[in-house]
């Protein structure tokens, strides 16, 4: 922009503006007011921008709240809630670790939360288009969350596809993981080898559904069921997504609702099973101690992170299908509360459930241990006066057994490990730490086999992980396919097709016999590192480069009402603080962690910790290289302007029929249009400015103008964002 232009020196001198319609336009090529849009841009865009105008005149929107609502639920309550935070929650000091989560909730989740429902809404663009509106320099971060939600989609889609593998297992009874298959041995028939070692539910899915191999470097070929299964789960996201939120905004009333139907039913069935009380009091007994320490706040903070899909544009995308006037601070407390409220539930019903395997897998080993003391008895290895005499061994109870075993070990305390035997402690099989994949289909899969009508529950449960599944492949897909359509206007239906048949095909390395590890990888690190740097740029780029108080000022006149001071003061200080100490907490973490996975042995027919090889090595960095390459890609072509930046002329253009009211401003009138004020505001052609000075301001802007179309109750002209850069 030339530096003696009177927009530029309204924006170094700070002063309000008062200059005239005619000398702004004075600067600018003819155009079509009746197909404009209040924008500011390059010379260059201007037909695209003008393009845009009618665009957001008909971009889609959601039927209403409910179903925008039930969207963002959808989207943020995933498969992390039903297996991660339980997990979280028992490694973490069991209810003492809902404390720091829901401290932090309050301080980073929600006002990251309401800042991108806020730009998504107030901008009306997926995540390109928003972030390029913000500041040009930093609109890498768009493309940056649509890579990582391409990332993601890849491997979380395979989860999906075998939830559909196990739904349709259970199909039969008795389960098909009830019990170790046999195989013949001459004439004999012997149990399969490797179950005998393990467990039947384990053997069931390291081979009957991965065939899985013994490392990462081990391809083996496709499995083909599940590629048959992953077939599927494309299939239902691509007919989800086809239409935009008029197909996908359908499918979100029963793939939102439905989870909470049947973690209700599975936590009242849960409360009747033998043992539950005693998962759910595991649960809730809080560790105080373990507040005090750093890992668990930095676990607490990287759940609350993920949980609300932070970073991934899809929050983004669908928020920006709401009308302007749409109260997105309220949404931003009640969906990151009923995500919380989620977990908690589903923390619930995997306690119940573990409660009750926990005693059906205790009692079991009271009964083979009880076996082997008679053993030894027999064998006069045991002397038979050492058993209490009020034990029967035909009824033994865990109180029994756990008497006669300290009885033995204080006894035969030279021998006592020859013995081989096993405390059998309730806490013992409670403090099992088990999460992901192992939790959801194992561990569950196990319990759900001493359910009665054990069939109708696993069918249940898998369908609810399905639906669960595809809430948050719809949102994580709209966080690419909107952005794409909105910048490069591509047909939605070519685009949703296409990537869906993309994201296929790359898929299939997730379903060779080494898939699960390549998931395993892809999990742990194509987004963890890039989401929050993503975050923290987004954060950086609203509140220091956009400016706060400039950002809540156009908040007021969006919403109708000053959001609260404390988003304030989050957005500029207290989240970036949190943010960055979260990203140096994670690149130790990552440093001093080294990269491996868990292999399934199947000789040993157990897991074993391997290191990554040098290649996984190299494609896990590529995988963080490219999903943060587009910020500082972006950052250098628009700071050696090969990108065309907009600093050389200043577009201005007007939404339409908006050229009616400028023919009939009066003189007093154009001060008022500028600063998007009613005249009767405007005492004196040079008013005083009533913009939004931050939380200390004493009123919001008076919205009380009639508004101009569907959106927006007056008109503001907008700077530059690269201005002030």
């Amino acid at each position: 922009m030339p530096k003696n232009s009177k927009v530029t020196q309204r924006e170094h001198c700070n002063q309000h503006v008062t200059e005239s319609v005619a000398d702004l336009l004075a600067h600018e090529e003819p155009i079509d007011h009746k197909a404009s849009a209040l924008n500011v841009s390059s010379q260059d865009s201007q037909p695209k921008q003008l393009e845009d105008s009618s665009e957001l005149e008909d971009r889609p929107a959601w039927n209403n709240k409910l179903q925008y609502i039930l969207a963002q639920i959808g989207y943020s309550v995933g498969l992390g809630n039903v297996w991660r935070f339980p997990y979280l929650c028992q490694k973490n000091g069991g209810g003492a670790y809902m404390v720091p989560y829901l401290i932090l909730l309050i301080i980073i989740g929600i006002p990251l939360f309401f800042l991108e429902l806020a730009v998504g809404q107030r901008i009306r663009r997926g995540s390109i288009g928003v972030w390029n509106y913000i500041c040009p320099r930093l609109g890498g971060i768009g493309y940056a969350s649509c890579v990582v939600c391409f990332f993601v989609g890849l491997y979380y889609n395979v989860i999906i596809g075998w939830s559909i593998f196990y739904f349709f297992q259970s199909f039969q009874y008795p389960l098909p993981w009830n019990e170790c298959p046999t195989v013949k041995n001459g004439s004999v028939n012997v149990v399969e080898a490797e179950c005998d070692k393990s467990s039947a539910t384990t053997f069931f899915w390291y081979r009957e559904a991965l065939d899985i191999s013994n490392s990462i470097s081990e391809g083996g070929g496709l499995n083909w069921k599940m590629t048959l299964c992953l077939l599927v789960a494309w299939t239902m996201v691509c007919m989800a997504m086809i239409k935009g939120i008029q197909s996908s905004g359908k499918v979100m009333y029963f793939s939102s609702l439905f989870p909470y139907v049947v973690l209700i039913c599975f936590l009242i069935r849960g409360l009747f099973l033998r043992g539950s009380v005693d998962g759910i009091l595991h649960m809730l007994t809080p560790k105080v101690e373990k507040m005090l320490d750093p890992q668990v706040w930095r676990e607490a903070a990287t759940q609350v992170f993920f949980a609300l899909g932070l970073g991934f544009g899809g929050v983004i995308a669908f928020s920006s299908y709401n009308k302007q006037d749409n109260n997105c601070q309220f949404d931003a407390a009640l969906v990151s509360f009923i995500n919380f409220f989620t977990s908690v539930l589903a923390t619930l019903v995997v306690f119940a459930v573990l409660g009750f395997k926990a005693n059906v897998m205790n009692e079991k080993c009271v009964v083979q241990n009880a076996e082997k003391i008679l053993g030894y008895i027999n064998t006069h290895d045991i002397d038979y006066s050492l058993i209490p005499p009020h034990v029967n061994f035909s009824h033994l109870t865990t109180e029994d057994y756990a008497k006669m075993y300290q009885v033995i070990k204080t006894v035969k305390e030279d021998h006592f490990q020859d013995l081989h035997l096993d405390a059998c402690v309730l806490e013992d099989e409670l403090d099992k730490a088990v999460q992901g994949t192992g939790l959801a289909f194992i561990a569950f899969t196990e319990a759900m086999t001493h359910f009665p009508a054990s069939p109708f529950w696993s069918v249940m449960f898998f369908f609810m992980l399905i639906n669960l599944g595809l809430g948050s492949m719809i949102g994580t897909m709209s966080g690419i396919i909107t952005p794409i359509i909105d910048t490069f206007k591509v047909r939605k239906e070519i685009l949703t097709v296409s990537c869906c048949i993309v994201a296929f095909l790359l898929g299939l390395i997730f379903v060779q016999r080494s898939g699960n590890y390549f998931v395993n990888m892809f999990d742990d690190y194509s987004a963890t590192l890039p989401l929050t740097i993503v975050v923290i740029l987004e954060n950086i780029a609203v509140a220091w480069v956009y400016g706060t108080k400039k950002f809540m000022q156009e908040l007021t006149e969006m919403l109708g009402f000053r959001p609260y001071s404390y988003y304030f003061y989050s957005w500029k200080y207290v989240s970036p603080i949190f943010m960055a100490i979260l990203l140096t907490a994670s690149v130790i973490q990552l440093g001093i962690s080294p990269p491996g996975y868990s292999a399934w042995i199947r000789e040993l027919a157990a897991e074993q910790f391997v290191l990554y090889p040098t290649w996984a090595l190299s494609l896990l960095i590529t995988l963080i290289i490219l999903a943060i390459l587009p910020v500082p890609v972006i950052f250098i072509l628009w700071q050696f302007q090969l990108i065309p930046d907009g600093s050389n002329k200043l577009s201005v253009s007007y939404k339409k029929g908006m050229m009616k009211d400028i023919s009939n401003l009066e003189d007093n009138d154009e001060t008022r249009f500028i600063l998007s004020k009613v005249p009767s505001e405007t005492p004196s052609p040079m008013p005083t400015h009533r913009s939004y000075l931050g939380p200390a301001n004493a009123s919001p802007l008076d919205l009380g103008g009639a508004s101009n179309g569907r959106y927006g109750s007056g008109y503001l002209l907008a700077t530059t964002p690269e201005s002030e850069l």
